[in-house]
């Protein structure tokens, strides 16, 4: 009983109140984090993300996240497609949304250029009222439900409305400092009274530094090969509403293996818990393109790591390299590889 005490405040918290989901792996999930990192990384690449939050309750919160993008280099363009979505099964609700991102870039030479960017999309809602009986349809004496599942919502259950999201980018070969506004046009999130409740804009802030370590070397019997290694510390400040958020780490690449930590959670007005988690990465970037992350929260707010179980989150991103043996992945882009 405990557990679904719990699992009430957190997902009422995180759907009533109209919060975006996060992702532990936020350069994992790039034009998420920003609509400006569209082609950021002069290739051709698509990703996807999975997230379990908090599997030790009794009720389950997934999301998962899919994209592509492509850099024009003669036009100084990116294009890009997201698709994000979430489920929750206390509450029986789905959101879907769907954008397309476009980031022009201006170069300032020596490897250091700013990018802006935007995406439109569709937010589409779903609280599968269809499914839900109502405890004044049961007939406790003959032991049936009195007429069908959803018979007692009013409307549509589905939600459906335009949004915006927009977002500057600058990267230098050891620094980059973005900024992000999401939900311009605020969509409605309320399924009883459309103009009664609308999702707040969100902004994030994010940027960090990277230094690169004395390289490692490969012998292979033939010839010898460069191992980059590097250090990253760097911070994504988000708010939403009443809400907002931090989190600050650190990542070390020392190729191919990517280890990363770092903390989770800032005061807030509310008398919830300051300090959510600490996460913990470890990854793997191939030679052929192929790219594995997979990070685990330990919960260190007053909930618990036993009582939460934590959460999972799972990436898997493929990068096209480009024939050109001058154009190489991260060159100009110094961030967190996850």
């Amino acid at each position: 009983m405990k557990k679904i005490f719990i699992a009430l405040i957190f997902f009422l918290s995180l759907e009533c109140l109209g919060q975006d989901v996060q992702f532990s792996q936020f350069y994992a999930n790039p034009l998420y984090l920003n609509p400006a990192f569209a082609g950021s990384t002069d290739q051709s690449r698509v990703g996807l993300s999975f997230r379990n939050q908090w599997p030790a309750l009794d009720q389950s919160f997934l999301a998962f996240s899919a994209y592509g993008d492509h850099y024009f280099d003669q036009l100084n363009s990116g294009l890009g497609i997201l698709i994000t979505g979430t489920r929750d099964s206390f509450t029986q609700s789905q959101q879907t949304e769907i954008g397309l991102n476009y980031s022009y870039r201006l170069k300032f030479g020596g490897n250091r250029f700013f990018q802006f960017g935007a995406q439109g999309g569709l937010m589409m809602r779903d609280g599968l009222f269809d499914g839900v009986i109502l405890g004044d349809q049961l007939d406790i004496d003959r032991g049936v439900i009195i007429g069908e599942p959803g018979d007692g919502f009013e409307g549509d259950s589905k939600l459906s409305a335009a949004d915006l999201h927009v977002g500057g980018l600058y990267l230098s070969p050891k620094f980059w400092m973005g900024v992000g506004i999401f939900h311009l046009f605020e969509p409605p999130i309320s399924y009883l009274d459309i103009e009664a409740n609308h999702l707040p804009i969100r902004y994030t802030v994010h940027g960090g530094y990277r230094w690169n370590l004395a390289p490692g070397n490969i012998n292979d019997y033939f010839n010898n090969t460069d191992q980059e290694r590097s250090f990253a510390l760097a911070f994504n400040y988000k708010s939403q509403g009443e809400f907002s958020q931090l989190d600050l780490g650190g990542e070390f690449f020392f190729e191919p293996l990517v280890l990363g930590l770092w903390y989770r959670g800032l005061p807030t007005k509310y008398e919830l818990p300051n300090n959510e988690s600490l996460v913990a990465l470890v990854g793997f970037i191939l030679e052929s393109g192929l790219e594995l992350g997979y990070s685990f929260d330990f919960s260190i707010s007053k909930l618990g790591q036993s009582m939460t179980g934590g959460s999972h989150e799972l990436t898997l991103r493929y990068i096209f390299y480009s024939q050109n043996p001058k154009k190489r992945y991260f060159d100009s882009m110094p961030t967190f590889r996850f």
